[in-house]
């Protein structure tokens, strides 16, 4: 998993409230077992028409924002199904960064499973934030993990909160295998230790 310390990037505006998952990747999309080939149809009934064409009126095929790396949305992003295509659709598309006031609770944890930082701050700062993405490409965030602060574009730094294991897990860019495999010795040691003293454990039936 890519670490997470700092991004600076374009941040786009979807002010929308209850974003549910379906709405980020419909079922249909939902066959592949792999991360990657998602971000073409994220907000693929938003971005595009029934004949399969670009609405150019949606913020993300629009430029500058086609290449976000930072997605600033309104309350209860994330809800509906617990679907970790969610994340992984937003990943692929190339957003590593989420700001909104609230997220559902699957949603929210399975961000941090995929490398993606979801950031928790008031509502009249979210929408501050997206007024300020009309300045297109000039409109740079700066999300700052090892700090915990979000920097705004005329230098205002606003503070997050983030649980420490998690916050640990991003900055190093460890999922749950790897945070596991950090303790590989100590895991080798106890089973080592556990079949000397309990051999019919390890035992082979023939």
């Amino acid at each position: 998993m890519q670490p997470f310390t700092q991004l600076t990037g374009i941040a786009a505006p979807l002010p929308v409230a209850n974003v549910d998952t379906d709405k980020i990747i419909p079922a249909r999309f939902l066959k592949t077992l792999t991360r990657t080939g998602l971000g073409k149809s994220l907000f693929d009934g938003l971005r595009y028409d029934a004949d399969g064409k670009e609405r150019p009126d949606f913020v993300l095929n629009q430029e500058p924002y086609r290449k976000a790396e930072i997605l600033i949305a309104l309350d209860n992003f994330g809800c509906g199904s617990s679907r970790e295509h969610a994340p992984w659709a937003l990943g692929d598309f190339g957003i590593r960064c989420v700001i909104a006031p609230s997220f559902a609770d699957i949603f929210y944890n399975n961000c941090f499973k995929n490398g993606l930082l979801p950031v928790a701050l008031p509502r009249e700062v979210c929408e501050q934030l997206m007024e300020e993405t009309k300045l297109g490409s000039n409109a740079r965030v700066t999300v700052d993990l090892e700090r915990q602060v979000v920097v705004r574009a005329n230098g205002e730094e606003i503070a997050f909160d983030v649980d420490a294991g998690r916050r640990h897990a991003l900055l190093n860019g460890l999922d749950e295998i790897a945070e596991t495999l950090t303790h590989d010795a100590g895991i080798s040691t106890f089973e080592t230790n556990r079949a000397k003293a309990e051999p019919w454990r390890t035992a082979v039936s023939l």
